[in-house]
């Protein structure tokens, strides 16, 4: 019986693998048309155009340090090294603790003394 049933529905399974929708057989470009022949091979040798021109050493090494001294006016620390093991253990345990605080509003996360 159930190689009958088997046997019954292998053509409608079949028959959702067949179509002869071509409504939607490929995109197509914005103008409604396809990739079009124009008999002719693309020139690939043609350098592409920059969208800005390209900053020059004196420019980079000018910006660079414009950086770095907005950096040291916000009081930026930087990369820290990661020699401080212990502090960052500590931070990892408690950090989850002092988020879940903030978020459910029992201090201000501005404050520095929010524990």
């Amino acid at each position: 019986m159930i190689v009958c049933a088997g046997m019954l529905s292998l053509p409608f399974a079949a028959s959702g693998c067949t179509s002869t929708n071509t409504t939607d057989a490929g995109p197509a470009l914005a103008g409604g048309r396809g990739a079009q022949d124009t008999g002719t091979y693309p020139n690939l040798n043609i350098a592409p155009k920059v969208a800005a021109p390209q900053l020059t050493d004196d420019q980079k090494t000018a910006k660079l340090a414009e950086l770095g001294a907005a950096k040291r006016r916000q009081g930026g620390k930087g990369v820290v090294a990661g020699g401080d093991s212990k502090a960052m253990t500590t931070l990892a345990r408690e950090h989850g603790a002092d988020t879940l605080k903030a978020i459910q509003g029992k201090c201000d996360p501005i404050d520095p003394a929010c524990n």
